[in-house]
């Protein structure tokens, strides 16, 4: 079991930025996958970035050049800046992990959420 808490959404003014954070409360698995989702009101949640196989990061189109995933891994710490917002960034963000186990099995685990608002 790991739990994923998120920090740092809030209201911000277009052109503005904000920093997520996830506190991931173990590091004794194998993270196959690490990163950040975000659901807008009547729409599916996306993949905004996320580290996978490995230190491989994949971002989502309309975030590239403006959103920066990282991570800390002897903090067990995931970020995600976020420059030059946009009205049509606003929606819950979301922490997530996907985790390899030994028994090759694989397992999703998603934060509680924080809202981010971008006002135009």
């Amino acid at each position: 079991q790991v739990q994923l808490v998120e920090s740092g959404g809030g209201l911000v003014q277009a052109g503005g930025s904000l920093r997520l954070s996830c506190a991931a409360s173990r590091s004794d698995v194998n993270f196959n996958a690490l990163g950040w989702y975000r659901q807008a009101p009547g729409t599916q949640r996306e993949l905004v970035a996320a580290f996978t196989s490995g230190d491989t990061i994949t971002y989502e189109d309309s975030v590239k050049g403006r959103f920066t995933v990282s991570r800390d891994n002897a903090k067990n710490m995931v970020y995600l800046q976020m420059n030059s917002l946009k009205p049509e960034d606003t929606a819950v963000y979301y922490c997530y992990a996907r985790v390899l186990y030994r028994d090759a099995t694989a397992y999703d685990y998603w934060g509680q959420g924080t809202q981010v608002t971008v006002s135009s």
